[in-house]
């Protein structure tokens, strides 16, 4: 693989686990921490300064945030650059283009949460930011659970490989997604054993009434929000372990495709018909990252080529949903809702 390159460099002779211990420890504890706290401290800035008080995000100001956590993103891969050297930076930039894109998928189904919730506007950023917190965690452990399995019983590469194509050759096979955010099996299971207030309470998540507490649909939704993400998780990690086994610039890669979802999702949710040819890119991306997991002990795919070929897909299907607008949308029938 070519995340491997680095590691292999060290010593001609090492093993291949061997070398993929040394380059996941080429970042030292005081990487991870730092970058936590900087996460932290962009999260605290968010949601304590910037956006202290419940509005609706309106489309401008989430363009303008989608460029801070995009030229966030690169400003550390530059970092990564001098600090690494060019090839952790190209893993990154590939990694973090294959997540950013992955993430697309997400917003159409927050959209669809949101509107079958009916989740006011002033609110919706609330639940996206506390979704974020966990979505972090869980990909975190997804991610390490992934190279440990990778490290220790390496035909699971074909596996995973193998899995990336079938999901790709199902999402383009499918027709637009039907959801049913009342058949979560989490859900189904939190109704059980916590009682739901009928309303929504001013954007909390749980209230005392009778003195009793009671859970309000806000929380309801981001406990959907949360089990979502982790499904498309199980695509993800498994995608950008096509690009490197170095931990740090998975995770690194990984918060910062979701830290900028937010406000991705203000940005392109009432436009988000218009490109209805992405899902075949999206399809195409996954397909060709699990080609590269199984040829990747017969034949390595370069960084560069594979960061080429994702880029590539993505400015393909966009063009051709602008080229080839649907039937409706040409006619005038599509309508534009602002986020």
């Amino acid at each position: 693989m070519d995340g491997l390159g680095a590691g292999e460099k060290l010593a001609p002779r090492m093993s291949r686990g061997a070398a993929e211990r040394s380059e996941a420890q080429m970042s030292g504890p005081w990487a991870w921490v730092g970058f936590t706290l900087f996460v932290l401290a962009m999260l605290a800035l968010d949601l304590g300064v910037f956006h202290r008080r419940s509005h609706e995000v309106t489309i401008r100001e989430a363009m303008v945030w989608s460029g801070v956590w995009i030229a966030l993103a690169l400003l550390f891969n530059l970092g990564l650059y001098y600090w690494r050297g060019p090839q952790p930076a190209l893993e990154f930039l590939t990694g973090y283009l294959i997540e950013k894109s992955l993430s697309v998928d997400n917003i159409f189904v927050f959209l669809m949460i949101f509107s079958y919730f009916r989740v006011p506007p002033r609110y919706q950023h609330r639940v996206l930011f506390w979704g974020v917190l966990g979505a972090l965690v869980m990909r975190a452990l997804l991610i390490f659970l992934g190279i440990s399995l990778i490290q220790r019983f390496h035909w699971v590469i074909y596996l995973f490989g193998a899995f990336l194509i079938l999901t790709g050759v199902k999402m383009a096979l499918e027709k637009d997604k039907e959801i049913h955010p009342e058949r979560n099996p989490a859900l189904r299971l939190f109704r059980r054993f916590a009682p739901v207030t009928d309303d929504y309470r001013g954007g909390k998540f749980f209230v005392k009434q009778g003195g009793r507490y009671f859970a309000t649909p806000m929380l309801i939704v981001l406990l959907i929000v949360e089990t979502t993400d982790i499904i498309f998780a199980v695509d993800s990690i498994p995608a950008i372990l096509a690009i490197t086994l170095d931990p740090f610039i998975i995770y690194t890669s990984n918060v910062f495709a979701i830290l900028g979802l937010r406000a991705l999702y203000f940005a392109l949710a009432g436009v988000m018909k218009l490109f209805h040819h992405l899902r075949y890119g999206l399809s195409a991306i996954l397909a060709f990252v699990g080609a590269k997991m199984l040829l990747a002990d017969f034949y390595k795919i370069p960084v560069g080529v594979a960061l080429g070929v994702v880029a590539g897909i993505l400015i393909i299907s966009v063009i051709a949903s602008l080229a080839f607008p649907r039937k409706e949308e040409a006619a005038g029938g599509g309508t534009v809702r602002r986020a």
